[in-house]
Formats: C-alpha cells, structure tokens, sequence
C-alpha cells in the first residue's frame, strides 16, 4: 500500500467513530498523525467504553461507499443503469462501451477500495485495543468476543475487495502496523486469507461467553451475542464454500448458520440507517421516478426475462416510470434506455443486507446441486421454497446438474436482485458472457484493476 494514501483515508474514521456509531464517514478532512496521542491511548490504555465505541464504529464503517461498490457490480452485471449525466463513466467505463477501460486512478476503484481497508484498519485496531487492556477490563470470555467479531468483519471486508478485484487479487493488512505495507495476495492467497479469519473467528466465538462487551446496532437484531453472532460468521463461511467451489463444506457449515426453509426469507444480518444526527442514509436508495439527469433503472432484461407471475419485479424491486399524466416516461442516456425505475429500496433509511435467509437457501441448493454426492430433490425443496415466495409454481424442469445450475442461477438472479451478487455469480460459472450487450463495442469486465496507489 502506498502508505500517505491510507494514512489519510483510515486514521480519521477512527476517529470518527469515537465519536458514535451512525458516523458520516465520508468528511475526511482535518486529517491527524497517526502516530498521535489519541490513537495511541485508544490502543495501550483502553477503556470498556473505548471498546464499544470501537466495536460499534467498526460496524458503522462497513456502510461506506457501498453505494459505489453496488453500482459497480450492479452495472458491470447488467442489473441496473444510473444515469448520471454529469458522470459519464458510469456508462461508459463501466459498461466497456467503446475504447473505455476501466480505470485504476478513477473514485470507482480506489474509493470502494479504501473504504474496505478503512474497515479493516479499525477492526485490527479493535483487536489490538482488547488484546492491551489489563486489570480485568475484560474478561478473558470477552476478549475472545472481540477477536471473533472483528475477525468476522474483517473477512466480510476482504471478500467485498476480492469481489471487485477478482484475479488481480488484493492487500493483506498489516495488523498490528499501518504503516507497513502487507503482501500482494492472489486470488486464491486471499480465499485462504478470508477463510482462516472466518474460522479463527468462529473458533473465539465458541468461547466468548453469553454477551459481548459492546452493543451492535439493529442490524444485527437476532445476532448480537457470541452464538447470535457465529451464525452469521458460518453463514458467510458457507458463501466463501460455494465460490471456492468446496460445495461439500458449504452444507456444513450452513448447518451452523441460521439457515431456515420455513423462515422468513428476510430474516438475516444487515446495514441499518436513520435520520438521526451524524448518522447516514441508505446510499442506494434512489427514486424510481427520478429525473433531472440522474436516473436509478433496472435493466430491461430484468423485465423482460422474468417468468410470468413473479412478484419480486414489476411493482416491486422495478417500477413502471411514468410522468406526470401517468404516461410511459423512459430514462435515456448514453444510448441506452429502460422503462423501469430501480425500486429495491423503498426508503431512504431501508435496511441493506449483509446476508440472508434466502442466499442461505440458495447456497444449500447451489451445493446440493454441484456436491460430489449431489441431491437434487434436496435442492429442488429449496429451489420451490424460493419460488413460493415469489408466487411460483413448484419447479417442473429436468433433475440434471444443467437445468438445475440454470433454475439456482435464476433464483439468485430475481432473488438478490441488487444485492451485490449476479456479476460475481455470472463470473464464478463462467457465463459472462450470457449478460446483454446494449450496445455494439461494450464489454463485460471480469475483474477491476488494483487501484494505481498500490503502485503496482
């Protein structure tokens, strides 16, 4: 990493976060040391209140600039278009149209980027604050507490960066020292990476008691103690399984997770908002209607390749746009046009999943599937659990790992529609290039570049 670029992103939300929880991460001036007195104190000679604030602030930076990470996937995976006019990357580095390429000095690289090691950077200084603290701050049951949350977050992070950079790998950061670089990991160094964290986390949250020492926000209402919690983490170590392609130990580590066919498919862990004071909006949250140059619509082919009957498109996650007499009103911009207003969050404060129920599900099928002992009415059950719930009828095709690979994908595609997963989806079955091409000359990315501050 190039060490002035980190300095200046990472330092301040700590900061920040000591502060409170629903933190506006984005103001990064005034930048300080960070070598300074207040960092140090945090991390030497902690208090039980520093931890919570720590802990809580580390939740709180997982919200940036996520509304640039799901434009990114979201376009590149042709789910959505922002038209935007003063920002004419978004439909043209994004998409490959023409000679564009996708930029590694441009905000839609290097922003995301330091957002996750932002993250990162404050759940190590978490861990090196409860690992210093003596005199029975904490007790030993806590601290393990610390260890596995800050571990399983980190991970998260570190997943969303390999989610972007794809082949090209990312950073392992130094966890006990900012200012040294880490090592350039590989596509599969940084799977091992995201999965040792995962278990090393899991194997703390075994042993961290009842209750954690701090308190997490509503968003992980159902998972905020130690046992709450290693639900959550095995869940994600279930969705690390299946883009490893280790679908055997997907089913069992799903077995651990809150995975329930008879439960809300909602149901799961999430980044929360509010109108509150200092805290933030729900980023993605845009009007389907909008207009006057920037424009939030679902792509056609979300439409127009639904199954008839589906509740979870028009009228729901896509809204027909319509003027003010109640006629079609298309956006358009760049050559491109859709009909249909991107609605997925109905607020701005709507809940962001992290994970849930209903990926949990898809995951069991995905593996049931593509196992080396494969079930495939299992996954069917689970398939038709999902269709239900869409207001499907029960699935009919053929039992073979083709058609049902085909039905999965659908379901992920309609199910987590915005979300943050058919472009990683598409990638991992090696069907990219089955995503529409709007216009002659655009690409299909498969990877973004490392950012150009990594000097690579």
């Amino acid at each position: 990493m190039k060490n002035s670029h980190y300095r200046l992103l990472i330092i301040p939300v700590l900061l920040v976060t000591l502060v409170c929880a629903g933190c506006n991460v984005f103001n990064i001036e005034d930048r300080p040391d960070p070598n300074n007195s207040e960092l140090n104190g945090v991390i030497s000679n902690p208090s039980r209140a520093d931890i919570n604030t720590l802990a809580t602030g580390t939740e709180s930076s997982l919200r940036t600039d996520l509304r640039i990470y799901h434009i990114n996937l979201g376009m590149i995976g042709r789910e959505m278009y922002r038209f935007l006019a003063a920002e004419p990357r978004n439909t043209q580095d994004l998409l490959g149209g023409g000679s564009s390429i996708l930029d590694p000095g441009s905000f839609y690289t290097s922003r995301p980027w330091a957002a996750f090691y932002t993250s990162i950077r404050n759940a190590n200084i978490l861990i090196q604050s409860a690992s210093s603290i003596e005199g029975g701050t904490l007790s030993d049951a806590e601290k393990e507490g610390v260890l596995g949350y800050a571990n399983t977050l980190k991970a998260y992070s570190y997943l969303q960066a390999l989610d972007m950079m794809n082949e090209n790998g990312i950073r392992q950061q130094n966890p006990t020292n900012p200012q040294e670089t880490g090592p350039l990991l590989s596509k599969q160094e940084g799977f091992n990476l995201i999965i040792s964290l995962l278990d090393d986390a899991a194997s703390s949250l075994s042993n961290a008691g009842d209750a954690f020492p701090f308190t997490l926000s509503s968003g992980f209402d159902g998972f905020s103690t130690p046992s709450g919690f290693l639900q959550f983490n095995r869940a994600l170590r279930a969705r690390v399984a299946v883009y490893t392609e280790d679908w055997n130990g997907a089913l069992g580590f799903l077995n651990n997770s809150f995975i329930d066919a008879t439960g809300d498919l909602k149901n799961g862990v999430y980044h929360v908002y509010s109108t509150d004071p200092n805290d933030v909006l729900n980023p993605v949250f845009a009007n389907p209607q909008s207009g006057a140059g920037d424009s939030w619509v679902a792509h056609p082919s979300f439409v127009e390749d639904a199954e008839d009957g589906d509740n979870r498109v028009v009228g729901n996650k896509a809204i027909l746009r319509v003027d003010d007499e109640g006629d079609p009103n298309p956006a358009t911009l760049d050559g491109l046009t859709s009909s249909y207003g991107l609605f997925v969050y109905k607020s701005q404060t709507a809940p962001f999943p992290i994970i849930r129920n209903a990926e949990l599900l898809l995951i069991r099928a995905e593996a049931n599937i593509n196992s080396s002992t494969p079930n495939f009415a299992a996954a069917v059950n689970d398939l038709n659990v999902i269709r239900d719930e869409a207001g499907l009828p029960p699935y009919t095709g053929p039992l073979t790992q083709e058609a049902l690979n085909d039905e999965m994908l659908k379901q992920r595609r309609y199910e987590l529609f915005f979300e943050g997963h058919r472009w990683v989806d598409m990638r991992r079955f090696d069907r990219l290039d089955e995503l529409p091409l709007d216009r002659e000359g655009d690409n299909v990315w498969v990877s973004f570049p490392l950012p150009e501050s990594e000097n690579i």
